[in-house]
Formats: C-alpha cells, structure tokens, sequence
C-alpha cells in the first residue's frame, strides 16, 4: 500500500476517498485542517500529499507554502472548479498538479499515478549524480531529483526537474506542448489546461538567476518551446 496524506476539511470526502483509493492500493491517511496536516507530514511518511486549498483556519496555499520549507513531497492540489486563480497562485507555489472539484476518482488516481512514476523513475537511475549536457555545468541528481549548476543546487519542484531533463535531452528542439504534458504531466492534452505553461514560467525565473542562462527556453508560437544549453564560460 502506497502511504498518501489528505489534507481537507471535509470528513465525509475524505473517508470516501480512503475507501476507494484503498482499492488501488493506496493507503489514505487524512488530516481535516493545516496544522495537524504540517504536524502528520513531520511525524509520517508519505510518498506525496493530497491538499485541499479552502481549509479552516491557515489555508491551503499558505499550507502549500510551509510544506516547501520542511519536504521534498510532491503536492497535488484539490480546488473548487471556481478558483482558477487559487490554482495558479498553487502551482506557482510549487504544487506538481491540481485537481478541480468535483472530480472523477479515476481522474485522481491517473493524477497520483503520474506523479509518483516520475519519482519512481527518477530513483531508477543507476547513477546518483550524473552530467547531462557538455561544458553546460549543469547536473541532475536522479535520486534526490535535485539540480545543479556548477555545485550549487537550483530549487526546482520535482515537476520543474522532469522539465529540465526533457529539455536537456532535447537541445535546440522545438517541443510540442502536447508532447511536453504527455512526458512531464503523463496526461492527455488539454488546450484549456494551462498548468505546463505555469511550470515552464516558474523554471526560467529560476535559472533565470544563472547567469549565462540568457532565455534558455524560448515560447516558439503555434509550435511550443525550445531549449538552448548554455556553454560553460571559463
């Protein structure tokens, strides 16, 4: 049983949803307000967290927010169909997905699926620490699912890090979104869902901070994004 925590007011969802994950083999613990759900996430482990936006008391993005400051974990985000902007404001904080109320199970199974076989997939690396592109000094940990340039860590979520691989192994190519959310997000592609456009924003502001990275990911109209490495400066 694969061990998830929920963070949501509703007791009566939450019970639910432990019913039917359980058939899915995952073990569902629940949590029903922001600061016993921080607590369980410091005493427990977890291979990710399911979080509620609307909670009691410290809500859901400031929940988001100190989760970044004590784990790893990815976050999958549940929110009312009407709160596109709580969304965003979400994964700019660093959720890995979101999930509008009310949804299909299934749909939430795929969602946990996809991102736990993107860190499965990482841990499946032979090499823990491995250079992925020449004179760049760029590296990608795959166990850790940490990046670094020139030894110094970037801060990417674990959504951001599967980006930078795919870019990495795909230099001076335009990519498609629809085969970006395919290989990052593991879903079918929605014209509507913009999350994979929030997470490409996120990751240039990051390496926007290296200074030879000079756009390295450039919106390519009506075809997708291409990635330029930059060359290492003595």
């Amino acid at each position: 049983m694969t061990p998830i925590l929920i963070i949501d007011d509703d007791i009566e969802f939450c019970a639910m949803l432990r019913d039917y994950l359980a058939a899915h083999g995952i073990q569902l613990s629940a949590e029903h307000d922001g600061t016993a759900g921080l607590a369980a996430v410091s005493a427990h482990t977890y291979e990710m967290i399911l979080l509620d936006i609307m909670l009691p008391g410290i809500d859901g993005l400031e929940v988001l927010s100190r989760l970044k400051q004590i784990s790893s974990l990815s976050v999958l985000l549940l929110s009312a169909q009407g709160s596109e902007a709580n969304r965003i404001l979400g994964l700019e904080e660093g959720a890995d997905d979101y999930l509008a109320k009310p949804f299909n199970p299934r749909e939430l199974v795929a969602r946990i699926r996809a991102i736990l076989r993107r860190s499965e997939r990482g841990k499946a690396h032979a090499q823990a620490s491995e250079p992925v592109s020449r004179n760049s000094g760029l590296a990608l940990d795959f166990v850790s699912r940490k990046a670094f340039y020139r030894g110094n860590r970037l801060p990417l979520t674990d959504v951001e890090f599967t980006l930078l691989n795919v870019f990495l192994g795909s230099p001076g190519t335009v990519l498609d979104r629809e085969d970006l959310v395919a290989r990052v997000l593991q879903r079918p592609f929605n014209p509507l869902d913009r999350s994979l456009d929030m997470h490409i924003s996120r990751l240039r502001r990051k390496l926007a901070v290296v200074e030879e990275f000079v756009d390295p990911i450039k919106t390519i109209r009506s075809a997708g994004y291409l990635f330029t490495v930059p060359t290492l400066s003595n």
